[in-house]
């Protein structure tokens, strides 16, 4: 047989270092996978639905910073990548997306399964290009990864299966992309950062994912300005950890000492994060910035300077240009705060003996402690984010992944996938909500087809509680939130998965210490509070007034017995 453009596409993504694909397999995919079949040097991840396909791409990239790859066939198929690859996207981690298309000969006539890919997915990806003839296909598979790679995000080849199937003579690059570039500031911009740093008095830090690799530097620097370092949610995996200077995070999420800390301040210096809370910004501080991204600088405040560069690269230019600040109150003063923020939070996360509830902070805290020391943890958005960032603890080995800046709901599981299948002798958490975990439910069966022993643990309190909250908060009464689930754990029995339901905390350590040292798949299904509030660092006037509206709503609507039901958990009666 002549060899095709779908085989020299199999050949491309080997030589490129591609392990495995991601997708749903299709009629106008049957070239291309047949391909990798005939190959047999990438694997095929047969997934459920292709929305779990890019995220489980997405979560294998952010593990390894290489490029990961996912694919669905025409019409629906690629239209259902389109969420996991906006969430790729917006956490810059390198995917290329094939998006197979209807025959050529039938593009622009209405023909069954049309949609026209190349504009649909122009928002989400740094380049979309439709394959319209062989000789055109090398050039433009080429580039996608190169893009993908270079700029740290999603690329997508749109081809219809008839053009994979025609014969072509080309052969594969040798070379398809180059390695990041080491990216510092000039020496003038470094002495104005320097100057900057050098002239103020209470100096915070705040880190974000941009810091990844810069540990080291990022401490010493903290050191020599006596400065907090507060960290986003994404920064928390990379600086966390072994860092005297730590204040805990800001934002809607974050800790009370990391708020005032960022406040508070007289200068702050922003490293590798574009932040996106604006009302968490200082007013009246100097702000200077460094990322590696230009369109970043600037975003979300005025600067009094920022620059292009690593922040790895930046500080160890900055560090020798700095005087050492000896005086330490400002720093003594927010690690204070710190302290004592963290054990309210702590005390929270305590079993009571005797106690009729399982508060979501004890099971993240027993999970973090239970869990291995190199354990990849995902997330899903809403409250198991909360609980996440608070209590799952970093050193340097773990890692933690969400969907933190797309915020799409049903993440955890399809993003731990893509993880075991990477790592499949490390430990995979995914700390799902009920909300997350029964939208794409589908993909839990692929546990089992592909070996995969993750280990999802649900927090099943009975509604999607963030959004709840955000109503009570803005004064609504909660409408639409109440989820009747099943129970969990019977349901995994019956796909021949590991179940465990928990119903009270005196059994929960047990369950979460049998269900991680499972061998295979497992879930651990936990009966938790519903109304379990997660307190922003800062209250707003706002925020009180529209509690207090909801509350007068619910007894006029006739939930005082919602009321007290919320007094009881939050106030651990």
């Amino acid at each position: 047989m002549p060899r095709t453009i779908a085989d020299l596409m199999a050949e491309t993504l080997s030589v490129a270092g591609v392990q495995r694909i991601y997708g749903v397999v299709g009629d106008s995919l049957n070239g291309f996978t047949d391909s990798l079949r005939k190959q047999k040097k990438i694997d095929w991840i047969h997934m459920r639905h292709e929305e779990a396909a890019a995220f489980a791409a997405g979560a294998e990239a952010h593990l390894t910073g290489q490029l990961a790859v996912c694919a669905g066939s025409c019409g629906p198929g690629n239209l259902h990548l389109i969420n996991g690859l906006f969430d790729c996207h917006r956490s810059r981690v390198p995917v290329l997306a094939i998006a197979a298309h209807i025959p050529s000969a039938e593009i622009g006539g209405s023909y069954f399964q049309a949609t026209h890919p190349e504009q649909l997915f122009a928002e989400c990806a740094h380049y979309v290009e439709l394959v319209s003839n062989a000789d055109q296909m090398p050039r433009i598979f080429e580039k996608a990864i190169r893009i993908a790679i270079a700029r740290r995000g999603v690329a997508v080849v749109v081809i219809p299966g008839d053009i994979a199937l025609l014969a072509t003579d080309a052969k594969a690059a040798s070379w398809l992309a180059p390695k990041p570039p080491v990216v510092r500031p000039s020496d003038a911009e470094v002495d104005a950062l320097a100057y900057l740093l050098n002239a103020g008095e209470r100096i915070t830090m705040m880190c974000g994912a941009g810091c990844a690799g810069a540990h080291a530097g990022i401490t010493e620097l903290a050191g020599r300005l006596n400065a907090p370092i507060v960290h986003s949610l994404r920064g928390k995996e990379h600086v966390e950890y072994d860092n005297p200077f730590d204040v805990g995070m800001t934002g809607l999420i974050g800790f009370a000492s990391g708020y005032a800390a960022m406040k508070s301040c007289d200068t702050l210096l922003l490293l590798g994060t574009d932040f996106p809370y604006r009302q968490f910004y200082p007013e009246g501080a100097k702000v200077a910035q460094v990322d590696i991204r230009s369109e970043s600088l600037g975003n979300r405040c005025h600067l009094a300077l920022g620059v292009v560069g690593d922040v790895g690269a930046t500080v160890t230019a900055l560090l020798p240009k700095l005087k050492k600040k000896t005086d330490r109150k400002y720093l003594d003063a927010a690690l204070a705060h710190y302290r004592k923020a963290r054990e309210d939070l702590d005390k929270l996360a305590e079993g009571k003996p005797g106690g009729k509830i399982i508060h979501p902070q004890y099971l993240s805290r027993l999970v973090s402690e239970i869990a291995d020391d190199d354990a990849v943890f995902t997330c899903d958005v809403g409250t198991p984010t909360v609980w996440a960032a608070r209590y799952i603890k970093m050193n340097g080995k773990r890692r933690l992944i969400g969907s933190f800046n797309h915020g799409s709901m049903a993440n955890a599981l399809l993003q731990a996938i893509g993880a075991q299948a990477t790592y499949p002798k490390r430990q995979v958490i995914s700390m799902s909500g009920d909300g997350g975990f029964s939208m794409m439910m589908g993909d839990f069966i692929s546990l089992t087809q592909l070996g995969l022993p993750v280990k999802v643990i649900v927090l099943n309190n009975g509604t999607l509680g963030f959004v709840e909250m955000e109503m009570k908060a803005s004064g609504f009464l909660d409408t639409g939130t109440e989820l009747k689930n099943p129970n969990f754990a019977a349901m995994a029995e019956a796909m021949g998965i590991k179940g465990v339901r928990v119903e009270a905390p005196q059994q929960l350590e047990g369950a979460v210490r049998d269900v991680l040292a499972h061998k295979g798949p497992a879930l651990l299904d936990v009966v938790s509070a519903r109304q379990e509030l997660a307190m922003p660092p800062k209250a707003t006037l706002e925020q009180a007034f529209g509690f207090s509206l909801f509350m007068a709503k619910a007894v006029m609507d006739g939930r005082a017995g919602q009321l007290i039901d919320l007094a009881r958990t939050n106030l651990r009666i």
